[in-house]
């Protein structure tokens, strides 16, 4: 008489691994908001990264630099003709100095050679979901992090 050996077939293993990615696959878009959340903080981390260019532009060429945002339009600026636009579906607000506004409409934050700066706040938001790049004006720091929506 034979006596099965026993364990799971090859089969078996292989439908609960790919039930296992796909509810990975589903837990990880509900955390992050989905790919149009996941873009958002893309779009937010490059805009933090063309602020710390903008201060390092400042220090390094000892000349005040700027910044420039368009929320209407969805594009920002920096030095070095460097330009970005932001997706039509994402909420761009921007809290910052007026006396630096180059026009109605447009905000800016200008660094000093220092590293200080006029300091600001850029918010994308969608739906439900936010990131702040705050800049420091006394110190020009550059940080970004999660943010809330405004009712």
């Amino acid at each position: 008489m034979h006596r099965r050996a026993s364990g799971f077939t090859l089969l078996e293993v292989l439908l609960v691994m790919l039930l296992i990615a796909a509810m990975s696959v589903l837990a990880a878009a509900a955390v992050t908001g989905g790919f149009a959340g996941m873009r958002m903080r893309a779009d937010a981390k490059e805009i933090a990264a063309q602020l710390r260019y903008t201060r390092a532009q400042a220090i390094s060429t000892g000349r005040p630099q700027r910044f420039v945002i368009d929320p209407g339009a969805h594009v920002w600026s920096a030095p070095d003709n460097r330009k970005g636009d932001i997706p039509k579906q994402i909420s761009v607000t921007f809290t910052g100095a007026r006396e630096v506004q180059p026009q109605r409409g447009q905000g800016a934050i200008l660094f000093f050679p220092d590293g200080a700066s006029t300091g600001g706040r850029v918010q994308l938001a969608s739906k439900k979901a936010a990131w702040n790049v705050d800049v420091a004006w006394l110190t020009g720091e550059v940080k970004l992090k999660r943010g809330e929506v405004a009712p």
